[in-house]
């Protein structure tokens, strides 16, 4: 048994492990991780696209979203660049059909090369915010940021979604039908994996726990596996 391992396991401070090892079992424990995939456009208009999947839900009112872009060999990269400088970015929904094409746009393109060409992808313009949402992609926020943290080798910015795209092909009436949305998740290193089991699990209620009742237990979703329903927009 060596050093900071029990019995096969891990058992070890932090500080007893270099940058490419947190980041590797960082990565690897906190999973599953959604992907966004960014669009945001520099100041004299170049255009960026990247999946960052240190992102995640922050507030549902006002709504606000927030995407961590870490340093790339100690400098920023693009997306946090044109964030910083312009205030504006998109979070497109990275789906099992697009991966590929969102795995394109990961490499280190130099800054003066446009993602979105070389990967053949087509922009279709904001309502409210100059970055282009991808055509194609199932969903789409657009999104003003209110604040920015630095943390460690990490930048967060924190966006207010000012508009949804939600394509007609994943709703399900007035709800989100999950399954059609078909997201993709990061796990570690080059893995990924698909939305898979979706399964109900009712949040339990305090009261009826103390008074005896059995917690609830995990069954089957509805055959839509759709989301909580919500009103429609005004006409």
């Amino acid at each position: 048994m060596s050093p900071g391992t029990t019995e096969g396991g891990l058992d070890v401070a932090t500080g007893d492990l270099d940058a490419r090892s947190l980041y590797g079992l960082l990565t690897s424990l906190v999973v599953p991780r959604p992907i966004a995939w960014v669009s945001t456009v520099s100041p004299d208009g170049q255009r960026n696209l990247a999946p960052h999947s240190y992102f995640n839900l922050i507030s549902s009112s006002p709504p606000i979203i927030h995407v961590t872009s870490s340093q790339r060999r100690g400098r920023l990269k693009d997306t946090a660049h044109n964030i910083a400088e312009t205030g504006e970015f998109v979070v497109n929904v990275a789906s099992r059909e697009q991966i590929e094409l969102a795995n394109h746009t990961a490499a280190e393109w130099p800054a003066d090369e446009d993602e979105w060409t070389w990967a053949g992808l087509t922009g279709l313009p904001g309502r409210l915010v100059a970055p282009e949402r991808v055509a194609g992609a199932p969903a789409a926020m657009e999104c003003r940021l209110v604040e920015t943290v630095a943390l460690g080798n990490g930048t967060m910015f924190f966006g207010e979604v000012v508009w949804f795209h939600v394509d007609a092909r994943v709703m399900d009436g007035h709800r989100v039908n999950v399954r059609a949305l078909d997201p993709v998740a990061r796990l570690g290193g080059p893995l990924y994996t698909p939305l898979g089991e979706v399964f109900q699990l009712v949040r339990p209620d305090w009261e009826q726990l103390r008074d005896g009742a059995p917690a609830p237990a995990a069954g089957p979703a509805p055959a839509v596996h759709a989301g909580p329903a919500f009103p429609a927009p005004p006409a």
